[in-house]
């Protein structure tokens, strides 16, 4: 407040309700990404670059969130260490394929979304309300997905009030779908899901969960080009999030290392992989 009144304008001040994105569109709508349309006739593939794989899978008591490192345009390298997973409040994550900046800028809003929600209701979305809310920002962005920036994420977190952890897996339009034990999505993710179709079981603890992961990353990099395995040179691996009950953390480094470096020390043996059991 001044002499002169508020320094905001009085549509910031007045009751609003507990979408951020809502409010940003009518007071702003020129900084939401989904409202920047491409000249006509142009196509964004070239644009920006991609990111690619990124998987997902529960254990009991929480989940774990992966993602290689790698960011292609055409057959380029455009980064070798972007960051694809993110974590959007205390006990969720979301990862990011497809046309990295846009997701990036998708990602941020979205965590504005959630804590914007918690200050105003005072209470935190329940995980199906999380879920919907990044569906409607996806959708938003239909026009820029038909013109070939699409954004696809997968998004995972701990469900406090179920005492689970819950994977999201989304189409460009907007569609939301629970997946069950695993998921993934990117250009690796049909290598990385089958991969966890052999590693996975119900029992898996943290660390187990956290290494069938990494090895479903490290298959997917086998097979796709768009997809990074661990850099030995440059000492780059995944990005890994656990989210439990006590909330989200990102691995340190040097923890995701110590597991790469077994699974390709186990690779030099094998390097197709482990087996798994046939009954």
């Amino acid at each position: 407040m001044t002499a002169d009144g508020p320094r905001l304008p009085a549509a910031y001040l007045a009751p609003g309700g507990s979408s951020f994105t809502d409010f940003l569109a009518s007071q702003a709508p020129d900084l939401l990404p989904t409202t920047r349309a491409l000249p006509a006739g142009t196509a964004g593939e070239g644009l920006t670059p991609h990111a690619t794989t990124i998987v997902a899978a529960t254990f009991p008591g929480g989940v774990v969130v992966a993602g290689d490192r790698r960011a292609t345009m055409g057959n380029v390298i455009a980064q070798r260490d972007i960051e694809k997973v993110f974590p959007a409040d205390e006990h969720s994550a979301v990862g990011i394929a497809g046309a990295a900046g846009i997701a990036v800028e998708m990602t941020r809003l979205f965590q504005t979304e959630l804590e914007h929600y918690e200050k105003i209701e005072g209470v935190t979305l329940s995980m199906d309300g999380k879920a919907n809310r990044l569906a409607a920002l996806i959708r938003g962005n239909l026009g820029l997905a038909m013109q070939g920036l699409a954004v696809v994420p997968l998004f995972a977190g701990y469900d406090v009030d179920a005492g689970i952890g819950r994977i999201f897996s989304y189409d460009a339009t907007g569609g939301r779908y629970e997946e069950t034990a695993f998921h993934s999505t990117g250009s690796g993710s049909v290598f990385a899901r089958g991969s966890l179709k052999k590693l996975y079981r119900d029992d898996l603890t943290q660390d187990e969960c956290v290494l069938a992961t990494v090895q479903a990353l490290y298959d997917a990099a086998d097979d796709d080009s768009a997809t990074g395995g661990p850099d030995i040179a440059r000492r780059i691996f995944p990005v890994v999030h656990v989210i439990t009950a006590d909330g989200g953390r990102r691995l340190p480094d040097a923890d995701v290392a110590a597991v790469a470096d077994v699974v390709i020390a186990a690779r030099m043996q094998r390097p197709d992989g482990p087996a798994a059991a046939l009954s």
